[in-house]
């Protein structure tokens, strides 16, 4: 069973009925399975109704569930072969943005992205997928690697930001996010990036800057945290709900305004419910976007991810 969210306390309550009542009844003595298909039903359509209607704070919330696919998840259910590429050759290896070569469906790319990892000690050494300037300029070598050998790009985009820390900035942290930036948009090669969870600020937008951005429906991306938007503008971060609201975090209000080109279906109640699924999805939407790119010239490209970038809030 899956955590609940604080939003989810009904669909818990339910889900625990279900468990006690199947308890109960586990000698056999008690056939239960008409109540227990009953209260199943009465779940689903709760969930479905929850789901239908998520605020864009609710929506926030599941995309950080800890229970999320993270990159290796996607890396071991989408890719073959893949060869993890370490260090930016300058100053040490950023565990928070991972990378390497991989086969996918058939064809030999370069995949990178984010890694927050799955329990507290991976947590720490992945630093909840908050990427330092030494991770960014390992991305941006691999961009150029990829590039140099005519592979596709795929990036999976999960943080809340790159890391805020006084080291991070004495290290060319700005720098570093903008040159990633660049190394995406100067590409000759296709460019795919997924946003799968958290894509938050500068941090998220380096690894972002494709020929075709794909974003799971309760997946968020904006400039900053609600919670940092909160804090600004009404002096606490109890405002975030509101905030959430008035920055158009959503999946659906980004593909209104054109910053992303897909929304790609999570299983109901979310990724974190049915990863299998979820991954698979991700997977066929990243293999369309990459057919419809194949075979363009690196110009063509290049031109394509500047005047997608440029019509942004055009007005």
């Amino acid at each position: 069973m899956p955590s609940f969210l604080d939003f989810e306390k009904p669909i818990a309550e339910l889900q625990g009925r279900i468990d006690e009542l199947r308890e109960t009844a586990a000698d056999g003595a008690v056939n239960i399975d008409t109540d227990v298909a009953r209260l199943q039903a009465k779940s689903d359509k709760l969930l479905r109704d929850t789901f239908a209607k998520l605020t864009p704070w609710q929506k926030t919330q599941v995309a950080r569930h800890p229970e999320r696919p993270h990159f290796k998840n996607y890396v071991t259910g989408l890719f073959d072969e893949f060869v993890p590429l370490a260090g930016d050759r300058a100053f040490g290896d950023d565990q928070a943005i991972l990378g390497g070569f991989a086969n996918f469906c058939g064809r030999r790319v370069m995949v990178i992205g984010h890694e927050k990892g799955e329990d507290t000690a991976s947590r720490l050494r992945h630093n909840f997928g908050m990427g330092k300037p030494e991770g960014y300029r390992k991305a941006i070598r691999l961009v150029e690697l990829a590039d140099r050998f005519g592979l596709p790009i795929v990036t999976l985009v999960d943080t809340s930001g790159a890391f805020p820390g006084i080291q991070a900035e004495e290290r060319g942290q700005a720098e570093a996010i903008a040159r990633s930036t660049e190394a995406c948009l100067a590409a000759g090669v296709p460019v795919i990036a997924a946003i799968v969870g958290e894509g938050g600020s500068g941090g998220a937008v380096a690894l972002a800057a494709g020929n075709r951005v794909l974003m799971f429906e309760h997946a968020v991306y904006s400039v900053i945290s609600p919670e940092g938007c909160a804090s600004i503008l009404w002096r606490t971060a109890d405002k975030a709900p509101d905030a959430a609201e008035a920055m158009k975090v959503t999946a659906q209000d980004l593909k209104q305004l054109g910053v992303i080109d897909t929304i790609v279906t999570e299983p109901l109640g979310g990724a974190h419910r049915d990863p299998a699924a979820a991954i698979d999805a991700l997977g066929s939407a990243i293999e369309g976007a990459l057919s419809d790119l194949s075979g363009l010239e690196p110009t063509t490209l290049r031109r394509d991810r500047r005047e997608k970038f440029l019509a942004m809030g055009r007005v």
